[in-house]
């Protein structure tokens, strides 16, 4: 007979269940997922977290369906609170029901309610035909929404990822997928019925389509790989906008130097290029630095790194692409990189060398204006932290979004010698007047003397050296910072623009 008094068949019975739902899709179908190269949703998640501090919640919703499809909770990732969601593709392909929808829901709010970040690992077909009701439950979108510009939100996208959880995606400030990724508003069997059309899910929306369009930021090539990115990318941010990016432990590549080698990397001939990266290598603390959307918009360059030790974030025109020209692509990009930025307190540091906004028809097509209007409202809107050098050249509407106007609440702006500004360069002026030997000659010596006329009336605070470039930002990052006197407080804007 059963003792009443004691908890055993109670705790057996939860036991039970427990283990139902970590068995997720049962022995099979976790053997298949895992014989493909991937790791299975639990697994994903002790990737991604410091070790032994996964918190599940959530459990033994959806009964009979492990977890609902969906595991949930909390950890930490380098010893600061996340709130971690991972859909199951092994249980009913990762679909979401109205129990998972309520887990996902409750996933956002708590990121909010405790300011830390919320990181969704997908891999799903979307909505779950179940026929029930939902009425007026909230959908997790909406939470999710409400996290955009007050904690960092992370999304990676690990397998096929369709239909509603795939907006996840987009919402999210940063987004990565793995090379067996793909993400689609409806997946190839939906696709075949609604418009006749036979594409592969890699065609429709794998890691070449989804970086191409801007809906992915990186790629990875393992489950793996992403994980260890997202831990990498959060290691920059603060745990929500109520707080400051915190500075990592002094060490000697946060020191002051100088940088002779800008002197070789970037000519004093505006016509030849160079690699903007390798001014990143040596302007800031160190060469692992982490880039968002390399593969997008590559005409400027959205980074992750360190300054003395602070988390910064760099926009650098690349003259390697398109001479530097920002297209509408790029402008996008930036435009919402300065976005997440600002939101969460990282300093703006802005490398300078276009020649404008990219003209052309196909540009004008691509709404080259539209983007370079949202560029500039970002970065003319941001509150934290900016500084700017103009390393050769800045001409237009391109030297505005690059943060190089007055009165632009700057903690610092550079230029080099001889580095030119204007409507347009002497070049383009000369061909567009017809102007004869003579007069280009006048042009170019006037647009040459143009840095100097500039900081005579203090365009620039200081005209610098190349080889003082590190040492004027840090220490102007320096001063800047002692603003930090008060508490964090978030951005005041409704959400980040996907």
């Amino acid at each position: 007979m059963t003792n009443a008094g004691t908890w055993d068949d109670t705790l057996d019975d939860l036991g039970r269940r427990r283990a139902h739902a970590f068995a997720m899709g049962g022995t099979v179908r976790v053997a298949k997922h895992r014989g493909k190269g991937k790791l299975d949703a639990r697994a994903r998640i002790q990737r991604l977290l410091d070790p032994g501090t996964f918190h599940e919640f959530g459990t033994l919703v959806g009964g009979d369906v492990a977890a609902d499809a969906i595991v949930a909770g909390s950890g930490l990732i380098h010893g600061l609170p996340v709130m971690v969601g991972a859909e199951d593709f092994t249980t009913l392909a990762g679909t979401i029901a109205p129990g998972s929808n309520s887990k996902r829901y409750r996933l956002a709010e708590l990121a909010v309610r405790n300011k830390v970040p919320l990181v969704m690992l997908l891999e799903g077909a979307g909505f779950r035909p179940t026929g029930d009701h939902y009425g007026r439950t909230p959908t997790d979108l909406l939470a999710q929404a409400r996290c955009s510009g007050k904690v960092p939100m992370v999304t990676a996208v690990l397998g096929p990822s369709a239909g509603h959880g795939a907006l996840v995606a987009p919402v999210a400030d940063f987004a990565i997928m793995s090379r067996q990724g793909a993400i689609f508003t409806a997946g190839p069997p939906v696709v075949k019925m609604s418009t006749g059309e036979d594409v592969s899910k890699e065609d429709l929306g794998g890691p070449g389509v989804a970086i191409a369009s801007g809906v992915i930021h990186n790629v990875a090539e393992t489950d793996e790989d992403v994980l260890d990115e997202i831990r990498r990318y959060l290691a920059f941010f603060p745990p929500s906008a109520w707080s400051y990016p915190q500075m990592t432990e002094p060490d000697e590549y946060s020191e002051p130097r100088e940088t002779p080698e800008l002197l070789d990397i970037v000519s004093r001939d505006g016509r030849r290029t160079y690699d903007m990266r390798t001014v990143i290598d040596i302007v800031f603390d160190t060469r692992d630095w982490f880039e968002v959307q390399p593969k997008y918009g590559e005409a400027i360059i959205c980074a992750l790194a360190h300054l003395g030790g602070h988390p910064v974030a760099v926009v650098a025109n690349q003259p390697q692409v398109l001479a530097g020209s920002i297209d509408a692509a790029a402008a996008d990009k930036a435009a919402h990189f300065i976005a997440v930025a600002d939101a969460f307190h990282l300093p703006l540091v802005f490398l300078t060398d276009n020649p404008g906004m990219l003209p052309g028809s196909e540009s004008e097509h691509d709404g080259v204006l539209r983007s370079g209007a949202r560029m500039f409202v970002a970065q003319t809107t941001a509150t934290t932290l900016k500084l700017h050098v103009t390393l050769r050249k800045a001409y237009g509407f391109g030297s505005m979004v690059m943060s190089l106007i007055g009165f632009d609440g700057q903690a610092a702006t550079y230029a080099y010698p001889g580095a030119t500004m204007g409507a347009m360069s002497a070049a383009a002026l000369s061909n567009a007047s017809n102007a004869d030997a003579d007069l280009d000659t006048t042009l170019r010596a006037m647009e040459l003397e143009a840095s100097y006329r500039s900081a005579e009336h203090m365009g620039f605070d200081e005209l610098i050296r190349p080889e003082e470039t590190r040492n004027a930002l840090l220490l102007s990052l320096q001063r800047g910072i002692y603003a930090r006197q008060a508490v964090a407080e978030p951005v005041t804007r409704t959400a980040i623009v996907p």
